[in-house]
């Protein structure tokens, strides 16, 4: 199961650079807009120092990470719910991930053109977001009138579904009118069921990324200031990148001369990695392992899974045939040393159907088909 992240923000606020950074994967990147029209997709190793230190403990010959993929989507604009910059293309995109990360520049630069001629990210901000809703709209509005129909033609049963989906399109229609995301409706599971099929933008989990240069990653700036505040008001994450620095951090092979790197400007690790994992948990998803001399390997699972449908994401035999688990937490064996002194300590469970499965299990499923 990997992550699918799509990259959105206006022409020139370094998308294309921080996906090539994401996933070493050159993605076109260039001094004026739209330079990218069909979206990049890379899929990027989600860095966890519990896998490495796993696969020291048990001396793996394997060691397989959880996945997050990234899609880098060309630059929206003004207008793109109407077509603008082949606005509805790009749309089109951003309908088929997971969730957003909406990257703001925030970089003084006058070589670098901004598609408005300023920095500005509260507007920039207000331009993307407007977009996303309007685009919605339009799709909320051919939904209502599918829905009206139905309730007028259609049996008791669906004429009882459409009232439900109207219900709800009413709820959110007004937000989108004023350039607000349907996220801010604050819908019950049971309402997001009953408007799943409009698979509506700005229902997307959604976070900002601030791409600011060195002295912004030291020191703060307005700019940055001034997306945490918009995020702070949404119930947002924001993570803080400078593009540029982590493009020159991916060309460096060696682990020892990128911690080096990193700790030049105060960091521990990349904002690339911290991005990774704030997606990772935005979309409700968690880590367990399996873990041995042969391989050791980080599984993603939702929060809230059972030990099964865990045992499912390793193959479906597994889930079907399931009868138990041996289950310890990673920090038991920090704590305790070995797996004969977790045993010792009465920490190593035998865990059944009805187990929820905690993010950093160490797990072995025992099952018969």
């Amino acid at each position: 199961m990997a992550v699918n992240c799509g990259i959105v923000g206006l022409p020139n606020v370094g998308k294309s650079t921080i996906f090539s950074a994401l996933t070493s994967a050159p993605a076109e990147a260039a001094n004026y807009p739209f330079c990218t029209i069909n979206p990049n997709v890379g899929i990027v190793d989600l860095p966890d120092s519990r896998l490495d230190f796993l696969a020291k403990h048990f001396e793996t010959k394997r060691r397989v990470p959880a996945a997050v993929e990234f899609v880098d989507i060309a630059g929206l604009v003004k207008g793109a719910s109407k077509g603008e910059g082949l606005g509805n293309q790009f749309l089109s995109h951003i309908r088929e991930v997971g969730m957003i990360a909406h990257v703001v520049r925030c970089f003084e630069n006058p070589d670098i053109v901004h598609v408005n001629n300023r920095i500005d990210p509260a507007d920039d901000i207000e331009t993307i977001n407007m977009e996303l809703a309007f685009a919605d709209l339009d799709t909320v509005n051919k939904r209502i009138e599918k829905a009206q129909r139905a309730s007028r033609v259609m049996g008791k049963d669906e004429q009882k579904k459409a009232a439900a989906v109207l219900a709800v399109l009413d709820k959110i229609k007004p937000l989108l009118e004023n350039g607000k995301s349907a996220r801010s409706a604050g819908l019950s599971d049971e309402e997001k069921e009953a408007i799943y099929d409009c698979h509506l933008i700005t229902m997307k989990p959604q976070l900002y990324v601030c791409n600011t240069d060195e002295d912004g990653i030291k020191n703060g700036s307005a700019h940055i200031e001034t997306v945490k505040k918009i995020a702070g008001e949404e119930g947002a994450d924001v993570v803080v990148i400078c593009g540029k620095f982590e493009a020159e951090l991916a060309d460096i092979e060696s682990e020892e001369e990128k911690l080096e790197f990193l700790g030049e400007i105060g960091l521990k690790e990349s904002g690339l990695a911290s991005l990774a994992r704030a997606a990772y948990h935005l979309l409700g998803l968690r880590t367990f392992f399996t873990a041995g001399a042969d391989e050791c390997r980080a599984w993603t699972i939702h929060a809230g899974d059972t030990a099964p449908k865990a045992a499912g994401t390793i193959h479906s035999d597994f889930e079907r045939g399931f009868i138990k688990a041996e289950v310890y937490s990673f920090d038991d064996l920090v704590a305790c040393g070995t797996e004969a002194k977790i045993r010792e300590a009465g920490k190593y469970r035998m865990e059944g159907k009805e187990y929820i499965v905690q993010d950093g299990d160490v797990m072995f499923f025992k099952f018969n088909v």
